[in-house]
C-alpha cells in the first residue's frame, strides 16, 4: 500500500469515459489511489511491473486484438507479481470469461459486471476483497448463468441431497449463510453444516473458506464431469 495507507490501484480500460468514470469512483471511496491508468493490455503490464499496485481494475477486452487480453494480462501481472489483486469488468455474464479468470485458483480475483460498477460498493468491495486475497463473483453473473448450466451424469453434484442442492442454489445467487438461513427457515449453524458437506463433496476442504465458496458455486455452473474446475486444488 502507499505510504498514507490508501490501496494503489491501476485501471485499464479503452473507453475514455468508462476509464474517466471507473477512476473517480475509486478516488471518491477515499482510501484508493489510483496510480495510473491506461489503455491497453501491454500498457497495463509496464505500468503494473513499473509502479507495482496493489490492485489492478481491468476490462477484459482491450488492445491489440479485443479479445481476452485482460484477463491475460491479469495472469501475466500475477504470474510475477502473485500478492497483486485483480477485478475484471465485463459487460457480459459469460461462463466462459469467469473459468478463464479462475482456471489458475480463485484467491484475489474477482468478476464483476460494468453494469454495476456505478454501485459504488460492490466496485470498491471488490477491490478490497482482492487486496486480501479473497474472491469475488458478481452475483448477477452468478445468478444470470444458473439457471442455464446443467449439470451431467456422474459429477459429484448429484451426490448432493436436496437441501444441500438448496443452500448451493442460494450460495450461487451471491447469498450470505445468514441470508441462506432466513430464505430456507434453517439456522444458521445448519446451514453452515450444510456447506461444509458442500465443500466436503466438491473436495473443496482444503482451501480458504472463500475460494471454496466461489470454487463450488463454478463447479455448480459448468457442471463438470468431476466437478472441479481444471487447474484448481492446492
Amino acid at each position: 500500500m502507499s505510504e498514507v495507507g490508501a490501496l494503489r490501484v491501476i485501471v485499464a480500460e479503452d473507453n475514455y469515459l468508462v476509464r474517466e468514470g471507473v477512476r473517480r469512483l475509486l478516488e471518491d471511496a477515499g482510501d484508493v489511489e489510483v496510480a495510473a491508468d491506461v489503455a491497453t493490455a501491454p500498457d497495463l503490464i509496464a505500468a503494473a511491473t513499473t509502479l507495482r499496485p496493489d490492485v489492478v481494475v481491468s476490462d477484459i477486452r482491450m488492445p491489440p486484438g479485443h479479445g481476452m487480453e485482460g484477463i491475460d494480462a491479469a495472469h501475466a501481472i500475477r504470474a510475477a507479481s502473485p500478492s497483486v489483486g485483480v477485478v475484471i469488468l465485463s459487460q457480459h455474464a459469460d461462463d466462459a470469461y469467469a473459468f478463464a479468470l479462475f482456471e489458475h485458483g480463485t484467491a484475489g480475483l474477482a468478476y464483476l459486471l460494468k453494469d454495476r460498477v456505478s454501485e459504488v460498493d460492490e466496485l470498491i468491495g471488490a477491490v478490497h476483497a482482492v487486496a486480501r486475497g479473497d474472491s469475488a463473483i458478481d452475483p448477477a453473473v452468478v445468478e444470470a448463468l444458473v439457471a442455464a448450466r446443467s449439470r451431467l451424469a456422474g459429477s459429484p453434484l448429484q451426490s448432493l441431497t436436496e437441501r444441500e442442492s438448496q443452500v448451493l442454489h442460494l450460495m450461487a445467487q451471491g447469498r450470505t449463510n445468514r441470508a441462506i438461513a432466513q430464505d430456507l427457515v434453517l439456522s444458521e449453524s445448519a446451514v453452515e453444516k450444510h456447506v461444509g458437506s458442500i465443500f466436503g463433496k466438491l473436495a473443496l476442504a482444503q482451501e480458504p473458506d472463500t475460494d471454496r465458496r466461489v470454487s463450488a458455486v463454478l463447479a455448480y455452473l459448468r457442471g463438470s464431469a468431476d466437478g472441479r474446475v481444471p487447474g484448481w486444488g492446492r
